[in-house]
């Protein structure tokens, strides 16, 4: 047996290293489809890849963005509610002194109608109290002299004594009774 027939021999026995050629033809192979790869493939890949990268950061741009947003109207809320709130309360506090002052007004208003109905009622009351003096004194005036009349025999009609009698008569009772007071 020749050196290379035994070369290849125990080439072919050996399952772990391919024919020459084969390797080659394997080889080149290779080549080509890793650079039909790296030539069109790989681009398309990193262009997606790109895309989506720029779409994630867009996306979480736009979400900081958007609770940047939504956290100044959320502070721009809540300082209207608590303007809001105060406003409320202020108004409260006027309605409340109004309310206070109307009823101090009613109620001085209805003080002064009680003091001058019972101004009134006492002015009234004097003016009875005199017409009724005033009546009692011709009552009692005309029945004293009627009496006295009477008494003595004769008609006492003189209006001007008649009335001097009267006016004493009614005063001395008037100093008694004020005296027993």
């Amino acid at each position: 047996m020749s050196p290379l027939v035994q070369l290849a021999a125990e080439e072919a026995e050996n399952p772990l290293i391919p024919p020459i050629p084969e390797l080659v033809i394997g080889l080149i192979a290779f080549v080509i489809v890793f650079g039909f790869l790296a030539k069109k493939l790989l681009p398309n890949i990193n262009k997606v890849l790109e895309q989506r990268r720029e779409a994630i950061e867009g996306g979480i741009e736009k979400a900081e963005a958007a609770q940047t947003e939504a956290q100044s109207v959320l502070e721009q809320y809540k300082a209207q509610l608590s303007e809001a709130r105060h406003e409320a309360a202020r108004l409260r506090q006027e309605a409340q002194e109004q309310g206070a002052a109307l009823i101090a007004e009613m109620r001085a208003e209805g003080q002064r109608q009680r003091e001058e109905i019972v101004a009134a009622g006492h002015a009234q009351i004097e003016a009875d109290r005199k017409s009724a003096a005033q009546a009692l004194r011709q009552d009692v005036g005309h029945l004293a002299t009627d009496l006295a009349g009477k008494l003595v025999g004769e008609s006492l009609e003189d209006h001007a004594r008649q009335s001097r009698v009267i006016d004493r008569f009614l005063d001395e009772l008037e100093e008694k009774a004020e005296a027993a007071r």
